[in-house]
């Protein structure tokens, strides 16, 4: 999910890497990874952790299966108690929405719920549409998400059929702009810049019900958290390869020190 919700994993226990010595602990670090589509966030931890042979690890905000783009992944004790903190900065995304289309989820993984023809009057509106969406906006977390709700997530709920309403949250929409429209395809590009908390889903389902037709986020990359760019991540394909997967790690890791230098207000 594009929301921001903290994830510190369980321990378990990984053998070593054949590449690094059990005996010379690593430092704590922090690592901008690159997440591919297709597998979670927590996979993308679990990776980590087998590669660098370290149970303390964690992220930085989750990522939907689907999405792809920058996570800041946590090892170390002293990296991951600083995943509240670095999860505090803005956001920047590009959001891919299928017009005309509505699912359960508001995205790619649920049922359909809804479909409507995509007309030139929808068109039209779409820029005065999305002037409404700009700015502070008070948005309800999606019913499948890690939200809890009486110490459980709203996706346990939702996956029952027990669809939890939250109370409406402040969140603050500073850039929302059209980059490609595809009539024939019926899909839109947007650029967001976004405070922390924004539900990137909630915001495709809005608009697609603004417009009177109904849509849904199909694709999703995170460009930035923060100061963090996924320009600095590392390819999170490299994680694949048991091989070289911890070299690539520590060549592209930042230690706590440098990124509380980075985040000074963090200190």
């Amino acid at each position: 999910m594009a929301g921001n919700d903290p994830v510190v994993s369980s321990v378990e226990t990984w053998p070593a890497p054949p590449t690094l010595a059990s005996s010379d602990p690593l430092p704590p670090m922090v690592i901008p990874v690159d997440k591919p589509a297709g597998p979670s966030s927590f996979r993308m931890v679990q990776m980590v952790r087998r590669a660098l042979g370290i149970k303390k690890v964690g992220h930085a905000g989750t990522l939907d299966p689907f999405a792809s783009g920058l996570l800041l992944i946590c090892v170390g004790r002293a990296a991951t108690r600083l995943v509240d903190r670095l999860m505090v900065g803005d956001k920047e995304y590009l959001a891919t929405l299928q017009l005309g289309v509505a699912t359960t989820t508001h995205d790619p993984e649920g049922e359909e719920l809804a479909r409507k023809p995509v007309t030139a009057e929808h068109y039209d509106a779409l820029e005065e549409a999305l002037t409404a969406f700009r700015g502070e906006l008070m948005q309800s977390p999606p019913a499948f998400s890690a939200v809890k709700h009486q110490g459980k997530p709203l996706y346990a709920y939702a996956r029952k059929g027990e669809m939890v309403v939250k109370p409406p949250r402040r969140v603050l929409i500073h850039e929302l702009t059209v980059l490609e429209l595809d009539r024939e395809r019926q899909r839109l590009l947007l650029r967001i810049c976004c405070s922390k908390g924004t539900y990137i889903r909630s915001l495709a389902h809005d608009l697609g019900a603004a417009l009177g037709c109904g849509a849904h986020l199909t694709a999703l990359r995170r460009l930035a958290s923060g100061s963090f760019r996924v320009e600095e991540a590392v390819d999170g394909n490299a994680l694949f390869d048991r091989e070289r997967a911890a070299a690539r790690l520590l060549a592209g890791s930042l230690s706590v020190a440098a990124v509380e230098a980075r985040f000074p207000s963090l200190t």
